[in-house]
């Protein structure tokens, strides 16, 4: 079994100089003296720190106050704006409602002005439509009656399922039937309006037999026109007058 020793390095042991004595006390001294300048260099430069801070902290102070003051003065100002604002708004739609209710008093002025001169000028219109409104209810009153006479009841009650398909069938064919009924006189109350409105002028016919069988070999047709003659007929009258030979119609008899 083998033995290590641990290796130490040699230390010379300090010598103390010969000659003058060391003076522990004045290096302990000095020591201290030097300490308390440092200390004093850091308190000095702390309290110059501190002060930097209370400066710069009563800058920032200020600063606030001033925006606090500025932020105060533009609300104020905006304030003032939207009240300014507001007048002129409620001034314009003062003005706006005041020309709208004189607008609607002249409008309601003209509008009584014409009903008084229609009411004067046709003073009678009001007796002629009573009188039509009278017809009229009595022509309502009997096309209900009609259509309460159409309209049967239906006694569906007792059906089964297939007569009330029957019925439903039965009233089916016979809506197709109305409808087909209300669609020809449609079409036959647009083919008389457009009759009517493409036949302009009133014709009179006069048939007149001709004793001359020589001079009425056949038809002769003469019209007359009396527009001329009568400016005020609203549609042009014309008068066709048709000459018919004697042996064409023997029947026929002349008045004296």
């Amino acid at each position: 079994m083998s033995y290590f020793r641990a290796f130490a390095p040699a230390i010379a042991v300090p010598k103390i100089p010969e000659g003058e004595k060391v003076d522990f006390d004045d290096i302990q001294k000095k020591r201290q003296e030097k300490d308390l300048a440092e200390l004093h260099s850091l308190i000095e430069a702390h309290f110059i720190q501190r002060k930097k801070d209370e400066e710069e902290l009563i800058a920032l102070v200020n600063r606030i106050e001033k925006r606090r003051a500025e932020r105060a003065e533009q609300q104020r100002i905006r304030t003032e704006q939207e009240k300014e604002r507001q007048a002129r708004v409620a001034e314009e739609k003062e003005r706006k409602e005041q020309e709208e209710a004189r607008k609607k008093q002249d409008e309601d002025a003209k509008k009584k002005k014409a009903l008084t001169n229609m009411t004067q000028q046709y003073g009678g219109q009001q007796r002629q439509d009573g009188k039509k409104g009278a017809k009229k209810q009595t022509e309502r009153e009997k096309k209900r009656k009609i259509l309460a006479e159409r309209r049967k009841p239906l006694n569906i009650d007792h059906l089964n399922e297939d007569k009330l398909k029957d019925k439903a069938n039965e009233l089916w064919q016979w809506l197709m039937t109305l409808e087909a009924e209300k669609f020809d006189l449609s079409e036959k109350l647009k083919r008389q309006k457009y009759d009517v409105s493409t036949w302009p002028q009133e014709v009179h016919v006069k048939l007149v037999v001709c004793l001359d069988e020589e001079a009425c070999t056949g038809w002769h047709v003469v019209v007359f026109n009396p527009v001329r003659e009568v400016p005020k007929v609203r549609y042009s009258v014309a008068i066709v007058t048709l000459y018919l030979p004697f042996k064409c119609a023997p029947e026929a008899r002349i008045n004296p």
